[in-house]
């Protein structure tokens, strides 16, 4: 059941979901069952475009003509005698609403009797198959799917097929339709449909319609096929188009005119318009017809509202031609206002007919050359001075530019930047300073060492030796004062405001020498023994600094001095 609910609202315009959610509503208010029937269903299948939507509804739909008209909809027609109205909402939406009836024919051509009845019976009495099957909207039963003649297997195998033996007998304006259905979806009549309808052909049953009411329902629509002058030939072609109107054929029809006309309505619709082109599509089909044989057709056509716009047609088109030559379309913006506000319809036909250079060319650049203007928003200009759709003023801004670069206004960058300046927003503040971390994990990292001062080893907790890949890191250190150098070649200890006590003996080192800061770790002994000082330990491995310590001074001649092993505490 989801299914074909999925489909179909995927396949309808927003409008037209609008529009069958605000019939629906209306309908379960009145209590009344309401299904979407006939060809809205056979087009939601099959692909086709969904030219109207057919609702049926199990009960009179004249009573809920009230509440749509309170809703918005416009009631083109309201058919006493078969109950149903004829409606249209904003977006060139048009929608049927028909009562579910049963037909009985108590003579061959004529208008058949009715009668209220279910929805199952009302899709027995139709025409075809592929137009006997309902789609339900109700809460109970929202999706499922009614197709008691197999209509959709026809469809899905492209074939006509008529629902009983004397349909054509009963209603030889079938004969009509289905030259019409099988022009427009290049479909096939089934076996015995077409021995039926080769049968009415020899019969001569069309002779025995006398249903004003098909007839016009046929012609009108004429006007809502999308390619209408295929479907006129067909029905020359087998002499229907006679049963229409006797002096109606394709000679009659203005073949230039309505090619221009739907190439009007195609780029129309591919800049999101929504037109209703079929009074002017009966005007070209007409179009040499005498004022008197055009009147005819008018007569039988149902609608009145479609008669009624067509009509109207060419004096509606002179009055915006002569607003389009005047002061009101002086300049490009007040032309642009001026064709934003006519009926899109009205623009198409007024694009084909007229013969006046000035009003054809400003339709042009309407639909064509001023767009590319529009098209260029938002400007780099824009971008760079922080104007994006955020701002409240955005949306006037945009028009207001768009207008005045039409009129020729605003020709370069550096009118657009005098233009925006008062509109540009303060620039955004600097982003705050990053927050101060606290806590452990918010040790500062070390600022690098000078030159010349040698790598700090960080102690480690616990005795033993210093593990290999210890954590060194450069600590600043203020450099210590010159020391001076004792025989035994260490620093004198400063501690406790003590002097240190002069070496004594021959290998005391000058006064010069004491200035002289030391080369390694460890100074080299001084006297005989000129061994070479061991090596200065690297960086990685250094020991932090520590403080001299005082150590008395021997009258004896010192020992000679090792320097100690790495690792080891020299005893005092």
């Amino acid at each position: 059941m989801a299914d074909y609910i999925y489909m179909m609202e995927s396949r309808l315009t927003p409008e037209q979901q609008r529009a069958v959610a605000l019939i629906a509503e209306i309908a379960r208010a009145h209590e009344m069952n309401i299904f979407i029937t006939g060809g809205t269903v056979r087009d939601v299948i099959s692909g086709f475009p969904i030219r109207d939507i057919d609702l049926t509804v199990e009960g009179n739909p004249l009573k809920l003509q009230k509440d749509l008209e309170k809703a918005g909809a416009s009631i083109q027609d309201a058919d006493e005698d078969y109950r149903e109205l004829y409606l249209t909402f904003a977006g060139s939406v048009r929608i049927s609403i028909n009562m579910a009836r049963r037909e009985s024919y108590p003579k061959a051509g004529r208008q058949p009797e009715i009668a209220s009845a279910s929805i199952m019976d009302d899709l027995r009495r139709r025409d075809f198959t592929v137009n006997a099957i309902a789609l339900s909207l109700n809460p109970g039963s929202r999706g499922l799917l009614l197709d008691p003649s197999n209509g959709v297997a026809d469809i899905e195998a492209k074939v006509l097929r008529i629902l009983h033996n004397y349909s054509f007998l009963e209603d030889p304006s079938r004969l009509i339709r289905a030259t019409r259905f099988i022009a427009r979806f290049h479909w096939n009549m089934e076996e015995r449909t077409q021995a039926r309808y080769s049968a009415a052909l020899e019969g001569n049953y069309i002779e025995h319609l006398h249903n004003d009411r098909a007839v016009g329902q046929e012609a009108e629509q004429l006007a809502y096929e999308d390619e209408p002058l295929p479907i006129m030939k067909a029905l020359e072609k087998e002499g229907w188009l006679k049963v229409l109107h006797p002096h109606w054929s394709v000679a009659k029809v203005d073949t230039a005119g309505l090619t221009q006309l739907l190439r009007t309505r195609q780029q129309m619709t591919e800049l999101g318009y929504s037109a209703n082109i079929a009074p002017a599509v009966m005007y070209f089909l007409t179009a040499r017809l005498s004022e008197r044989e055009t009147t005819e057709i008018q007569k039988h056509i149902l609608h009145k509202g479609l008669v009624k716009a067509w009509q109207h047609l060419e004096s509606d088109a002179k009055e915006l031609a002569h607003r389009l030559t005047g002061k009101e379309a002086a300049t490009p913006s007040r032309t642009w206002h001026l064709l934003s506000a006519a009926r899109p319809e009205l623009i198409i036909f007024l694009e084909t007919t007229s013969r006046q250079q000035s009003v054809v060319q400003k339709i042009r650049n309407y639909l064509g050359k001023w767009r590319q203007v529009k098209q260029r928003f938002p400007l780099p200009e824009m971008i760079e001075m922080r104007i994006t759709p955020e701002l409240p003023i955005y949306p006037k801004l945009i028009d207001d530019m768009f207008f005045l670069m039409l009129d020729g206004k605003l020709r370069n960058s550096t009118e657009i930047r005098k233009f925006l300046r008062p509109y540009e927003p303060p620039p955004p503040p600097p982003p705050p300073p990053p927050p101060v971390k606290r806590g452990r994990g918010a040790k500062a990292e070390p600022a690098p060492a000078p030159a010349g001062v040698p790598a700090q080893v960080l102690p480690q907790k616990g005795k033993g030796r210093k593990k290999k890949g210890a954590e060194v890191v450069a600590v600043a250190t203020p450099a210590p004062p010159p020391p001076q150098q004792t025989t035994h070649g260490k620093h004198p200890a400063m501690a406790h405001g003590k002097h240190p006590a002069p070496a004594h003996g021959k290998h005391a080192a000058p006064p010069e020498a004491a200035k002289k800061p030391p080369t390694s770790a460890a100074a080299a002994p001084a006297g005989k023994d000129k061994k070479p000082a061991p090596a200065a330990a690297p960086a990685a491995k250094a020991k932090p600094p520590e403080k001299p310590k005082t150590k008395p001074a021997h009258a004896s001649k010192p020992a000679k001095h090792k320097p100690a092993p790495k690792g080891k505490k020299k005893k005092r």
